[in-house]
């Protein structure tokens, strides 16, 4: 009979770990759900829920800093630091809609254990850049402390940099701490309408190479979309500036206020293939020089749609769904490129069937299996999740 366990403290969570071990039970490690769907099925009758390891623990404005419990809501962080004008640097997405699941439910911690990271990765970096310290319970029961409440904290091994992207595999994280950054005075998009991918991207290249602090890069619906944030003063002067040098590749027009704020959400949330929600997405990690030449040939290929981000490093990719969802060809594609690619939203038997992430190099997979057996000896937390 399956159970869903609510820890309230990290003793019980590690409590709820240790029998798991003992009785080799797996478990399904999971905050609010809404990244549920991403990666390979779990295979577990048990679920481990942190959402009521929730609150903001420690924030210090003043000192960049904040720790909560990690099934703290994103909103709920998110409207504290409002208050004090400031933000997550590292912009996470609200995948909620693109699994079928409710927005506004994800939490802290899942998305730092997926490193979520929306169109400002480019200027501030991923969630495990900003990752500072954590609290755990590992595959044995074992609450682990590690990390600290700076940077200049963080010696020796960080494990804090293994966590982001282990996707609970690794250990059941109760409490984390991160870095936060300042909000900007005024944000403003630049669009240039009726381009092709390529000329996207080779805009996109110029701008990030120049001096105007170019916080998004991206492509979607024919449009080449830069976001430049910061005092207002310097934001109106470093977009007439970049729209006079950009010219050449089209028709550019500014925006800004909620218009632009809409814009970024909806490329951080790939709100366009949410709506699309029989669709296989693919999500491809390249050279940004070969973003567009990637997506136009698979999509080209097998009638799909995409959306460039990162300045064309990242590619989303939307393909009508197969039994294998295209995996050979996909990858390959990125392969060539010596980026990889990530099966993101597919049917439970598809994801069953085809590896979801990346195929490992042997030295690289050898580690990995090493990491996980030092962890979590017993392989009771999300068991299958990676492959």
């Amino acid at each position: 009979m399956s159970e869903i366990m609510k820890p309230t403290t990290p003793e019980q969570v590690a409590e709820a770990v240790t029998w798991a071990a003992s009785t080799a039970t797996p478990l399904e490690i999971m905050g609010a759900g809404s990244k549920r769907k991403l990666g390979a099925p779990v295979v577990a009758e048990h679920q481990l829920h942190t959402t009521a390891l929730s609150g903001i623990k420690l924030y210090e404005p003043e000192e960049l800093v904040m720790s909560a419990g990690a099934g703290t809501p994103l909103g709920e962080i998110e409207a504290a630091l409002k208050q004090s004008n400031q933000r997550l640097a590292f912009e996470p997405s609200d995948m909620g809609p693109l699994f079928g699941e409710a927005s506004e439910i994800a939490t802290i911690g899942g998305a730092i254990a997926a490193n979520l990271a929306g169109p400002r990765r480019i200027w501030s970096g991923a969630a495990r850049d900003h990752f500072l310290g954590f609290t755990m319970a590992n595959g044995r029961g074992e609450l682990i402390k590690g990390g600290g409440r700076v940077v200049k904290n963080v010696t020796g091994f960080d494990l804090c940099k293994l966590l982001a992207g282990s996707y609970g595999t690794l250990g059941v994280m109760t409490e984390v701490t991160f870095k936060i950054l300042p909000s900007s005075e005024e944000s403003r998009t630049l669009i240039i309408s009726g381009c092709t991918a390529q000329s996207a991207v080779k805009a996109m290249n110029k701008a990030l190479a120049m001096p105007f602090e170019i916080s998004g890069a991206a492509y979607a619906t024919e449009r080449a979309l830069l976001r430049i944030e910061g005092p207002s003063v310097s934001v109106a002067y470093k977009a007439e500036g970049l729209a006079k040098v950009l010219d050449e590749f089209g028709t550019v027009s500014v925006v800004g206020g909620s218009e632009s704020k809409q814009i970024w959400t909806d490329i951080r949330d790939i709100s366009a293939f949410a709506k699309a929600s029989e669709k296989q997405i693919w999500r491809l990690s390249v050279p940004p020089s070969k973003g567009a030449e990637v997506a136009e040939q698979l999509s080209n290929q097998f009638s799909g749609e995409f959306i460039l981000d990162w300045g064309g490093a990242l590619v989303w990719l939307a393909l009508d769904p197969t039994e294998d969802a295209h995996a050979q060809v996909v990858r390959e594609a990125a392969d060539k490129t010596g980026g990889h690619a990530t099966l993101y939203r597919a049917s439970e038997a598809v994801r069953q069937s085809v590896p979801v992430f990346h195929p490992r190099a042997g030295a690289v997979s050898v580690v990995t299996s090493r990491l996980k057996g030092a962890f979590d000896p017993k392989g009771i937390l999300n068991p299958g999740r990676m492959g």
